[in-house]
């Protein structure tokens, strides 16, 4: 495997790694006070650097979220082809949302400072 390659395969992992962590969280942030369909959720996270996401991935995750009370759903009728579920942040995922917020901040922060100490 040639060094570039290596490179790349080593961000690659790296920024998995850094979005398994991360993701939940920013799909909870993004119902905040709007309801949406998953494939909405693939194209917002898309837009981010480093936070892509598939229907793959994301179809697991709103089901895990919906068992674990922090989502909830409402199937819509589509103009363009059958109903669609949108989902909601239920109050106990906005609470999930707000002690991630304040725990990110936190553990952001203390991760710079060791970052920058070490320059």
């Amino acid at each position: 495997m040639h060094r570039m390659e290596a490179a790349v395969q080593d961000r690659n992992g790296l920024l998995a790694q850094m979005r398994r962590g991360a993701i939940e969280h920013c799909v909870l942030a993004l119902l905040r006070g709007e309801e949406r369909y998953a494939p909405e959720l693939v194209e917002h996270l898309a837009r981010s650097d480093g936070i892509m996401t598939s229907e793959g991935t994301i179809y697991p995750l709103l089901s895990r979220l919906r068992r674990d009370g922090l989502v909830d759903t409402t199937w819509r009728e589509s103009a363009s082809g059958p109903p669609r579920r949108y989902y909601r942040l239920t109050p106990s995922g906005e609470q999930a949302l707000e002690r991630f917020i304040r725990e990110w901040s936190s553990f952001a922060a203390a991760v710079d400072e060791i970052l920058e100490i070490r320059r």
